[in-house]
């Protein structure tokens, strides 16, 4: 083999390696990802309704990823999804989140809930289909709470509120190229719970559209064990015979490349 040819030969398996990534990312955020949340939010239901039973749901501040709520949106055909505490990245992956330094839905006062638009399930990507007057249901620790749907905003506009107990839903407003988040202002109908004082503040990585930056140095990391996979398979390729090697590097390289498509994806907005 001559060596323009072999230089062709190379670049030409670094493209194909370089687009079978890229497929094997998106396969990952609009596919897998939902499965991952899918399967974390049966665990999570199957934790709630045992607090809920055994009367220790939390009612104020709790940990971060810790279920408070069930969220009812028959209107967008969402039934009983798990509500965890907080609005950060790793949390906004195991379905929609509270924002920790708001009230809990069905107390007085404001609460504010986070969704994703596009991976990891997409709880709210069809939150703007809400229409006005729509209802739906919040179960927490303190009961059942419902309320109706009054308004819409987006991050320039926010949505008009006349009553001092509401929920406030927000979202990205594209499943593509976020710009902005959105959000569905709903009234509490009936009296409000007591609101729990001590609420905390929060970090700018819970703000909508927020970066997990903490998933940068671990994604270089997996980058490396990922590209050295990936080199380790090529070599022991070219001296054995090349079935048994890649059966036996295809699982490392698939759990490698999995961390890596993991904290990409930390990378993203929280509300994507």
């Amino acid at each position: 083999m001559t060596r323009s040819a072999g230089v062709l030969r190379a670049v030409g398996a670094s493209v194909s390696l370089t687009a079978l990534f890229l497929v094997g990312l998106v396969a990952y955020l609009y596919g897998l990802s939902g499965v991952a949340e899918h399967s974390g939010q049966r665990t999570l239901r199957g934790e709630f309704g045992a607090q809920l039973k055994d009367a220790v749901a939390p009612d104020g501040p709790t940990e971060a990823g810790r279920p408070v709520a069930i969220l009812h949106l028959p209107g967008i055909g969402l039934p009983d999804v798990v509500v965890v505490e907080g609005t950060a990245g790793p949390q906004l992956v195991k379905g929609p989140g509270h924002r920790a330094d708001t009230v809990l839905p069905g107390q007085a006062g404001v609460s504010v809930i986070y969704g994703r638009a596009a991976t990891f399930g997409a709880p709210f990507a069809r939150l703007m289909d809400l229409r006005q007057g729509d209802r739906f249901t919040v179960t927490t620790g303190a009961g059942l709470a419902t309320y109706v749907v009054s308004s819409f905003g987006d991050g320039y506009h926010p949505a008009p509120a006349d009553s001092p107990n509401r929920l406030v839903l927000t979202t990205a407003d594209s499943g593509y190229i976020p710009r902005m988040t959105v959000s569905v202002n709903a009234d509490l109908v009936g009296p409000p719970q007591p609101a729990v004082s001590g609420r905390p503040g929060i970090t700018a990585a819970e703000q909508g559209l927020a970066q997990d930056t903490d998933s940068l140095v671990p994604l270089l990391l997996w980058t490396q064990v990922f590209l050295l996979a990936i080199v380790g398979a090529t070599v022991a390729g070219s001296r054995w015979a090349r079935l048994p090697t890649y059966l036996c590097f295809t699982p490392i390289v698939l759990a490698t490349a999995w961390n890596v498509y993991e904290n990409l994806a930390g990378l993203l907005p929280n509300v994507y």
